[in-house]
């Protein structure tokens, strides 16, 4: 037999939850996301759980991200819309992110080694966010004709001046000082002492458990560039965002010119938009509905497919965009990435 994608654990006050699938760095698929939200709805009432846990298997990071290869799969296969396999995948995800971020009870999750996609959807909205100096942590979504999700639009949105627009064009990946800096965690625990951390959340508070553990983290290297990161993304196109980028003096200005261009010229156009409009959103909910139409549509589009193709796959790195600039990408095929979808609307209201 072999072993649950989920091991799920209830002792000494303590709901623990270990994604486990280590030689995938733990990929979230949809029979995961469905245990781990049965197991949150079950504790939220339950006297016996104080505090929920959520942590990774192996060594290699907490989640990479969902399963993109079975995207892959329905998406070639023609099975594409909200009631194909990976729209009913990604409604369920997308629960669970609202989940999360409402969870009535502390939610502490171990944001070591790598955290990216899906891997942020599960950490970025808990109560208690612990990295480590291994952790890796970034929205790589454009770099595969995809859009930033599971709320990522909501915590890039609200991120330090123009650090999370920079994130999400570059897939730039955050060390543990760039994500407390940016908004996605909230302490830093040495790799070390994490162990020790989870027994004494057994038996102690949350805030005094974490304070037994706690350091400072390094300092972030993505808000000590702010001056030009905030002067070149707060652009209102992407193509005058890589004009700024290319005119700046600062060597990372122009290495990060190159990455944009690097990327999907539609997902790039459509994860600008989305950003812009998460700022101004008043909940979580709001941006998943909205990252919801977003998501079915891009799994309908071209850009995916080969984007997915060219990085998993295949492996050339050579992805071929359509349209393969940004000046061919039309006002019309942004807008319909933003289309609502009727009955099939993600549909989720916050509590507040």
């Amino acid at each position: 037999m072999s072993e649950p994608e989920v091991l799920i654990e209830k002792a000494n006050g303590l709901g623990l939850i270990t994604l486990n699938r280590p030689k995938a760095i733990n990929a979230l698929n949809h029979p995961m996301t469905l245990a781990i939200s049965d197991a949150l709805r079950a504790w939220a009432d339950d006297d016996e759980v104080r505090t929920v846990v959520l942590t990774g298997a192996g060594e290699r990071g907490l989640c990479a991200g969902g399963d993109i290869v079975a995207i892959y799969s329905d998406a070639t296969g023609g099975a594409t819309g909200a009631d194909s396999p990976t729209g009913r995948f990604w409604r369920d995800e997308y629960v669970l992110n609202a989940l999360i971020g409402n969870y009535p009870k502390p939610y502490v999750v171990v944001m070591d080694g790598i955290v990216m996609g899906g891997g942020v959807g599960l950490s970025g909205h808990g109560s208690h966010r612990i990295v480590t100096e291994r952790s890796k942590i970034g929205m790589p979504e454009v770099g595969i004709g995809f859009v930033p999700d599971v709320g990522g639009t909501y915590l890039l949105s609200r991120s330090p001046g123009e650090i999370g627009t920079h994130v999400a064009l570059t897939t730039a990946r955050m060390s543990a000082g760039d994500a407390i800096a940016a908004g996605f965690a909230d302490y830093f625990v040495a790799t070390e002492h994490l162990p020790a951390l989870l027994d004494t959340l057994r038996t102690e508070a949350v805030e005094v458990a974490i304070a037994k553990f706690a350091t400072a983290a390094t300092e972030s290297g993505l808000l000590a560039q702010r001056s030009w990161i905030d002067a070149c993304y707060r652009a209102d196109t992407v193509e005058e965002i890589v004009a700024r980028l290319q005119a700046d003096e600062a060597p990372e200005a122009a290495a990060a010119a190159a990455d944009i261009l690097a990327k999907s010229p539609v997902a790039l156009k459509v994860a600008l938009r989305s950003l812009r409009s998460a700022r101004t959103a008043p909940d979580l909910e709001t941006v998943l509905n909205e990252e919801y139409r977003v998501s079915i549509a891009a799994l309908s589009s071209l850009d995916l497919v080969e984007g997915i193709r060219a990085q998993v796959i295949d492996k050339d790195r050579n992805p071929q965009w359509s349209p393969a600039t940004l000046a061919e990408v039309t006002t019309a095929q942004v807008d319909a990435y933003f289309a609502e979808l009727g009955d099939q609307e993600l549909g989720l209201v916050s509590n507040d």
